[in-house]
């Protein structure tokens, strides 16, 4: 039963891709950007600016000389990783000057606990979208820690429910509907995104194009920038920066 093992594997696994997701997908249409913040804010940096991307949402300047994606799910501890070491120095020393825009693509690995996670943090929108996603990482071992300290028949029956429930069943057993209200998302909002099957259907949508576009996409974190996927042992800050200098050159 997926949920009953999903946290197991995380360990032994690692985050590989399942290439189940991209079964029956449509072709994928080109990105666009909708450009809703142009400039900086007053006394702000390029690092204050957020535009939606097909697929995911933009920090930077969306004209920035090189754009970087990061593929990532939120309940893998290799993302995780790179959040915490190297998103800072990403920000700092490349999003804020406008010489590089990052946009994050929220990728389904472990089925319904990254699809529950990745609903919480786009269900804001741009207003809390990277912050969301920030902090998700910070606790994962918090409400990753839940599905493992959950009895297997509560698990299964989780997985059971209709379509429209079980997402909001999974994000009560993590606790994220609460922890999202600390962070200024509503439970009531919460649960509306988390039952809603466009945003459902939206979020597989987002999956099989990673697939599709990128038939070398292994796992994740993977980075692509102006267009490329990087190898796939570019995972780490150490790896990526490196590649980064080199696209600005």
């Amino acid at each position: 039963m997926f949920l009953a093992c999903a946290a197991a594997a995380l360990a032994t696994a690692g985050c590989h891709k399942n290439n189940s997701n991209s079964e029956g997908s449509a072709p994928v249409p080109n990105e666009t950007v909708t450009i809703t913040q142009a400039n900086p804010p007053p006394g702000g940096t390029w690092a204050d600016v957020v535009n939606e991307t097909s697929d995911g949402f933009m920090m930077g300047n969306p004209n920035a000389k090189v754009k970087l994606i990061e593929i990532g799910s939120l309940s893998c501890p290799h993302c995780k990783a790179f959040d915490d070491e190297g998103v800072p120095q990403l920000i700092s020393q490349y999003v804020k000057p406008g010489k590089v825009s990052w946009e994050f693509r929220p990728y389904i690995i472990h089925g319904p606990i990254d699809m529950a996670a990745d609903l919480i943090v786009r269900c804001d929108g741009m207003k809390n979208f990277f912050p969301l996603v920030q902090a998700l990482y910070k606790d994962q071992a918090v409400w990753m820690g839940k599905v493992e300290a959950t009895p297997q028949d509560k698990l299964a029956q989780i997985q059971n429910l209709p379509t429209n429930q079980v997402f909001v069943a999974i994000a009560n057993l993590l606790g994220l509907q609460d922890w999202a209200a600390v962070r200024g998302l509503p439970v009531a909002k919460s649960n509306k995104c988390l039952s809603d099957q466009a945003m459902i259907d939206k979020e597989v949508q987002v999956t099989a194009d990673v697939n599709n576009q990128y038939p070398e996409f292994s796992g994740t974190p993977a980075f692509v920038i102006d267009g490329k996927m990087l190898p796939k042992d570019t995972t780490t800050w150490d790896k990526l920066q490196p590649q980064l200098e080199d696209a600005l050159k």
